[in-house]
């Protein structure tokens, strides 16, 4: 009695009037397909329930947030499918389907049937005039495989109707399609986003990044320069432009920022919006728009589309929609880049708990451990990467990751040996926490997460904003290392549940985060600013900036110039130098913008006196020796 009624697709005359063969993605991966679309015969518990059967969906087996990682049937059940209503008509134009996340289970669906419907009550199959089309499934339970379909089928609802499988019934997919427009319908053409007509939307495979660079550079030639950071396993540069009134060398006082993307290869959000973001730069400043003339003139803006170029090209030649979880993850030598640096904060903790910092192990500047040089572990990306942050005094920046939609801040490792109530935020909480939310909350959706992460069981909270040793804690990130080897504050920005959406998103994507990626370059000058000088007006590099009730100092670049990132408030700042008296000042960061300047001058200490003279010779007794 409620056996759904399937008729084969032959016996329908379904008029289609065109066919557009690249429909995108409906969005089971990036969620833009919301759970209640969602519906199966069964579900084996829970924790497998339909909104688990998104593309990429990441399970996890904790027992106590135990998250399954795919939809997976009632083995009771006989009769088994999975629906997705697409809520208005729409071409359907293929699916592509994969196996459950898990570590130790092999579950896939092998073959399947489709059918479509426009109630939910009749279906339509598709047949070849003999039997119903029998589409092959995977044959693993990571890599996806795409079936397209001869021609698109126009309905509201699809179900996926598994015939044989591996192991249990599991599956994740996404449905491909082009919604058919009303064209009464004015909601959605108030909706729709016109690109920027100078913008180029689309991903870029290295080569076509690199072009793209350069024409940037030949429009912009008086605010570019493009350099390398070093090459990677296979030889290809890791290429950057800087933006800036003058590109090519450091203005004292100027602070210096980085946008990173391409850490991992199939991330491409990041990719893309870097690349935006130069195009957008170079013509906003040409067209004398004040705000692209501020951020232009006022910093050196480094940025880095593309870190991990071998995995990058990797994903590409995968593409958008075949592009599986960790395709271009790694280096070409199976390393992943951002958990790839030196662990300095054990040497911190370790040296803490001893209480010997800051007397005998500095809080700052901690010293990359010795057998750095040898050990083989390192990529010779991770190695580029190192010795760019320490060539320029970088201010503040941030790398764009994906697969999530959220902004991670430091620290990243969580601390082993003391229990989790007695961790105390460590002395940036606030201010990163400040740097994360400018970006998550001028994003227009990164604070919408009502149902959770991506994945589920993200302790986000509701502003798109999370402390990475709370969620998920790594050891040696670029983070954690950029803080305590160098001046510069660097977070992780997550763009999106898909991390390789469809082409046509990349304007959606842009519309998101263009206004976010502004705030946060504007957020370098927050804090105060100065120059360390001697009384004769001389630079001083590397004198050490401390701010009391902060464990946390920071350098002067060899220019004799620091920045110093702090919220509003009243500050003691002290300068210090090797063979100078320090001073100590009270300066005051406000709420408007820009740094409060506070310079000092440091007089040469009387003890540096005494040594210069025990130091001088003696003519008398120089005289004595030289008769001898």
């Amino acid at each position: 009695h409620n056996m759904p009624q399937y008729r084969s697709y032959c016996e329908i005359q379904v008029s289609i009037t065109y066919f557009r063969q690249n429909c995108p993605p409906l969005g089971m991966e990036s969620h833009k397909i919301e759970p209640d679309q969602l519906t199966a015969s069964s579900m084996s518990q829970y924790s497998f329930a339909p909104q688990r059967a998104r593309l990429n969906m990441q399970g996890s087996d904790d027992e106590d947030d135990m998250r399954g990682g795919a939809w997976c049937a009632n083995s009771e059940d006989s009769n088994h499918w999975f629906e997705i209503d697409a809520r208005k008509e729409t071409e359907f134009t293929g699916v592509i389907t994969q196996g459950r996340d898990s570590a130790i289970e092999n579950d896939f669906v092998t073959s399947y049937f489709l059918a479509f419907s426009n109630d939910s009550r009749e279906w339509t199959t598709i047949h070849d005039g003999y039997a119903d089309w029998l589409f092959f499934g995977n044959s693993d339970k990571d890599v996806p495989v795409m079936n397209q379909l001869a021609e698109p089928m126009l309905a509201r609802y699809i179900r996926i109707i598994p015939q044989s499988w591996n192991g249990s019934l599991c599956m994740r997919l996404e449905v491909l399609g082009c919604p058919v427009h009303d064209p009464a319908d004015v909601q959605y053409r108030q909706n729709e986003v016109t690109p920027v007509d100078y913008l180029e939307f689309k991903h870029h495979s290295y080569s076509d990044m690199v072009t793209l660079m350069k024409s940037v550079h030949d429009e912009c030639p008086n605010i570019t320069s493009i350099y390398s950071l070093g090459r990677s396993s296979k030889g290809r540069e890791i290429m950057a432009m800087i933006i800036s009134g003058n590109p090519t060398e450091h203005e004292i006082g100027e602070p210096e920022f980085r946008f990173t993307a391409g850490l991992h290869g199939n991330e491409a959000v990041g990719r893309e919006m870097i690349l935006l973001l130069m195009q957008y730069l170079c013509k906003e400043y040409k067209d004398r728009n004040p705000r692209a003339q501020q951020l232009v003139e006022g910093i050196r803006i480094h940025l880095v589309p593309s870190l991990n170029p071998d995995g990058h090209e990797e994903a590409f030649e995968a593409g958008s929609e075949l592009s599986g979880w960790t395709t271009g993850h790694f280096t070409n030598e199976g390393i992943d880049i951002f958990q790839n640096f030196p662990d300095l904060n054990s040497i911190l903790w370790d040296a803490e708990e001893k209480g010997m910092v800051p007397k005998l192990t500095p809080n700052h500047h901690i010293p990359i451990p010795e057998g750095f040089d040898f050990n083989s572990s390192i990529a010779v990306e991770t190695r580029a990467i190192i010795s760019w942050m320490k060539s320029y005094p970088f201010v503040l920046g941030a790398n764009f990751q994906g697969g999530e939609s959220i902004v991670a801040y430091p620290y990243d490792s969580f601390r082993l040996n003391k229990p989790a109530e007695s961790q105390k935020p460590h002395s940036h909480e606030s201010l990163f926490r400040w740097l994360a939310v400018s970006y998550a909350s001028t994003h227009l959706s990164m604070t919408h997460n009502y149902h959770g992460s991506c994945h589920g069981g993200t302790p986000a909270g509701g502003h798109g904003i999370v402390n990475r040793a709370k969620w998920k804690p790594v050891t040696g990130s670029m983070n954690d290392f950029s803080y305590l080897n160098t001046n510069c504050f660097e977070l992780s920005i997550f763009l999106g549940c898909d991390k390789f959406p469809h082409q046509n998103e990349l304007v959606h994507e842009w519309e998101k985060n263009r206004e976010a990626m502004l705030i946060f370059m504007e957020q370098v000058h927050r804090g105060i600013r100065g120059i360390v000088k001697d009384q004769q007006g001389n630079a001083i590099a590397n004198a050490t900036v401390s701010v009391e009730g902060i464990n946390h100092d920071v350098t002067t670049a060899p220019t004799g110039d620091y920045w110093r990132l702090l919220n509003p408030g009243e500050y003691r700042v002290t300068a210090r130098a090797e063979g100078f008296s320090p001073v100590t000042k009270l300066c005051v960061v406000g709420y408007q913008s820009g740094a409060t300047a506070c310079s000092f001058n440091l007089a040469k200490s009387n003890w540096d006196r005494i040594k210069q003279v025990r130091h001088r010779p003696n003519p008398l007794l120089f005289k004595m020796t030289s008769e001898h």
